[in-house]
């Protein structure tokens, strides 16, 4: 592999001690297991509000190569959200390589390491010793991560309920040889001027897929519908990139696929206060929208957040919006209405009158935030955009 493909991490040594420094409400348990006649490495986050007699998600979250779990850790960094959606994070490491730690998709061929191996065994182990609700482990990684991601979700299917790639793709041999047993719920972030994995392809050790081909791809595995398309507003007009924001609704058992195109964009995760030297979109977290994603999928019942639950119908206007959203229903009667920031936080809570409602903006921040209608025991909810 050429040395330009190797991701540049080292910068992230120099901001331990800025963010390690930051106060986290949580245990960090750092351990390793035998697997494959070698000891692998591995992190795990569990926020303060955990506790063992109810069982939480767990999180996947796979550093790119080069890297390793403690980088990716505050790098792709899920743990403020995981302080208050009360989930546990488990970065783990690859295996050595000649271009530092990978994992065994493309980087490391025929050495004979089976990651999805050690992936399955780790949630075994992890399970054991913390109440984890298996109907919601869920994957993501930055880069080799995201490639490794997508194996889970062709290799590992039955376990992992859904997975977010930040800068992955999938070589061409692993996107034929993809083998689902039901619908996948997938997301994809990526940069149109990412020189590492390239948004339309790469030659080489890394063969990976275009991005619109290998969304596309899982769109029609999902049996998705059109995609809609929607421009994010571009909040920081100083990062020298927007965001397109494509979805794949009406997937079988309600799955999904997203694309968040960034337009300019590099080989980075998007919200990361930590420069790379590459352009970084500053319009939206991606941890914050991998969660959000997440959140909607359970494997033992899917759904997503705009799919109806019942004959409750409902429209928002204007949406996008600036100052207010109007709410009005085919019920002419008092429904509650909550409100939800992109961390699955409650912000809000009113009453219906007269089948209608009206919600200002207020203080809320620009961003996505999701609408709920609850009215007797039929419950609908929206997306809803403040620009």
């Amino acid at each position: 592999m050429k040395a330009s493909y190797k991701i540049k991490y080292y910068f992230l040594w120099l901001c331990f001690a800025f963010f390690y420094g930051k106060s986290f409400s949580q245990t960090t348990v750092i351990d390793s297991m035998d697997f494959g006649g070698m000891k692998r490495h591995y992190r795990i986050y569990i926020p303060t509000i955990y506790k063992s007699t109810k069982a939480v998600p767990l999180v996947f979250d796979l550093h790119g190569l080069g890297s390793n779990g403690m980088e990716q850790e505050v790098y792709g960094d899920f743990r403020s959200i995981a302080d208050t959606a009360n989930f546990i994070i488990v970065s783990p490491n690859g295996t050595s390589t000649a271009y530092g730690l990978s994992w065994n998709n493309f980087a490391n061929p025929g050495t004979g390491i089976d990651d999805v191996g050690f992936i399955s065994a780790l949630l075994d182990k992890v399970s054991s010793k913390y109440s984890i609700n298996k109907n919601r482990v869920y994957s993501t990684g930055m880069s080799n991560g995201g490639f490794m991601s997508y194996d889970l979700a062709c290799f590992l299917n039955s376990r992992i309920a859904a997975i977010a790639s930040v800068t992955g793709s999938m070589i061409a041999s692993h996107l034929k040889a993809c083998k689902v047993n039901r619908p996948t719920p997938v997301m994809e972030i990526h940069g149109t001027a990412d020189n590492t994995v390239s948004y339309h392809g790469n030659a080489g050790i890394l063969a990976s897929t275009d991005i619109d081909t290998l969304v596309n791809f899982w769109a029609k595995l999902n049996n998705c519908a059109a995609p809609v398309l929607t421009t994010l507003p571009n909040i920081n007009t100083k990062d020298n990139s927007t965001v397109e924001h494509l979805v794949f609704n009406n997937g079988k058992k309600g799955s999904t696929v997203e694309l968040y195109r960034v337009i300019g964009g590099g080989h980075t995760w998007p919200g990361s206060p930590i420069n790379t030297g590459q352009i970084t979109n500053q319009d939206f977290n991606a941890s914050k929208e991998i969660w959000r994603f997440f959140s909607q999928f359970s494997l033992d019942k899917q759904t997503n957040i705009d799919q109806v639950t019942s004959q409750l119908e409902i429209m928002l206007y204007p949406n996008p919006a600036n100052n207010y959203v109007d709410i009005q229903t085919n019920q002419f009667s008092n429904y509650t209405i909550r409100v939800y920031n992109n961390m699955g936080q409650q912000i809000m809570e009113t009453i219906s009158e007269n089948g209608a409602a009206h919600i200002s903006r207020g203080s809320l921040a620009s961003g996505m935030y999701m609408i709920q209608l609850v009215y007797a025991d039929q419950t609908i909810s929206k997306k809803i955009i403040f620009n």
